[in-house]
């Protein structure tokens, strides 16, 4: 038996969304740490003698600290073997993927990565918002919205100077720093999007302006998980108007 770590990306939340490599890693999972921004269906994919642990991991659920999470990657590896660790989105965009990864070749463990697709273009791409489109932008920033201190990430004063789509990844306690931030950049009329649980059939979505956003969400009662674009292109968004 070789012990061995799977990092496997769920995707963005509907679980149709996985890979076919995902599921087959699943498949032949003796345990699978999950995390709670990963689908329960795709459980249904793990062998029933396999050993499932939650493992939290999103704003107001945190089960186990990093630390922890890696120490039973490699405990559960070298005492059953094949771990999968099953995380939402791509585990290597704000995922912390790459730590488990390299603590887990720290102790020997063999590793093989399989990406999933991230809730930063696929959510708003379902929503008919294109990141980049000929003639609007040229190019499209994904950012996170809250730093590891708990602070707003600096990287967005940058993004508001520019042209391009910003996609805010865990910004919703920030949305009104955020907004406050273009608006002295003179874009008060930039048009803006907040997509709470995409691809889910529980999926909100909020249009507007940097200006009016923050109103707009408060009305529709939307929160985290949700995925906020900023740019020209969620104009072309069904429901804008100017």
């Amino acid at each position: 038996m070789i012990p061995k770590l799977t990092l496997v990306g769920a995707g963005p939340g509907d679980p149709d969304l996985i890979s076919v490599k995902g599921v087959k890693a699943l498949s032949s999972a003796d345990v699978v740490l999950y995390d709670a921004l990963a689908h329960p269906d795709l459980l249904k994919y793990v062998p029933e003698k396999a050993i499932r642990i939650f493992v939290g991991k999103k704003k107001g659920v945190c089960q186990f600290k990093q630390e922890d999470i890696n120490a039973l990657i490699v405990e559960n590896a070298k005492k059953y073997g094949h771990v999968v660790r099953l995380k939402g989105g791509d585990p290597f965009i704000f995922g912390r993927g790459h730590e488990e990864i390299l603590y887990a070749k720290f102790f020997g463990l063999e590793t093989e990565i399989i990406p999933g697709i991230s809730s930063s273009y696929s959510v708003p791409e379902l929503q008919g918002i294109p990141l980049t489109r000929r003639g609007l932008n040229e190019s499209f920033w994904v950012v996170t919205g809250t730093t590891r201190e708990h602070e707003l990430s600096s990287d967005i004063m940058i993004a508001a100077q520019s042209t391009a789509t910003i996609v805010v990844l865990m910004g919703m306690t920030k949305l009104k720093e955020i907004t406050e931030i273009f608006i002295k950049e003179g874009k008060g009329n930039l048009p803006v999007a907040i997509i709470q649980n995409g691809t889910l059939p529980e999926e909100k979505v909020a249009i507007g302006k940097i200006s009016t956003i923050v109103s707009i969400v408060e009305q529709k009662q939307i929160s985290s998980p949700a995925v906020i674009v900023i740019g020209e292109v969620v104009s072309l968004h069904s429901s804008f108007s100017s």
